[in-house]
């Protein structure tokens, strides 16, 4: 059964950094474009980071520089890196992952459309 899983979130004060993972199990990550989503308390989700498997990148404007997406293939896992951390990234963030070839694309699924999700982490910052 293809399933993701999230770890790294938590509480942070405002301006600091954490590292968020995705691991894969029952398939495998190489052949897909994997996402980053966010859900913040009673808003819609929206795509926050999305790398493909060529390796070309999706940012969202209020993350730009602040963010990183990456992937270890081998390790079957994806990571975001969070930086300078703000209030208004508190949320739930979930990996997901499917077939498609556009990073643009990718981000631009609904949540509840994607073809692999995870259960989310919860990322709070606040001081």
């Amino acid at each position: 059964q293809a399933q993701l899983a999230e770890s790294g979130g938590g509480l942070v004060q405002p301006g600091g950094s954490l590292r968020l993972s995705c691991a894969a199990s029952g398939f495998t990550l190489d052949d897909h474009a994997i996402g980053w989503f966010r859900q913040a308390p009673g808003k819609g989700s929206e795509g926050v980071s999305c790398i493909t498997s060529d390796g070309s990148t999706y940012y969202r404007d209020s993350v730009k520089g602040r963010f990183t997406i990456s992937r270890d293939n081998a390790k079957n896992t994806a990571y975001l890196q969070m930086s300078s951390l703000k209030p208004e990234d508190t949320a739930v963030y979930y990996c997901a992952a499917d077939n498609i070839r556009s990073v643009q694309a990718m981000c631009a699924i609904p949540l509840g459309y994607v073809g692999i999700r995870g259960q989310g982490t919860l990322v709070t910052v606040s001081s």
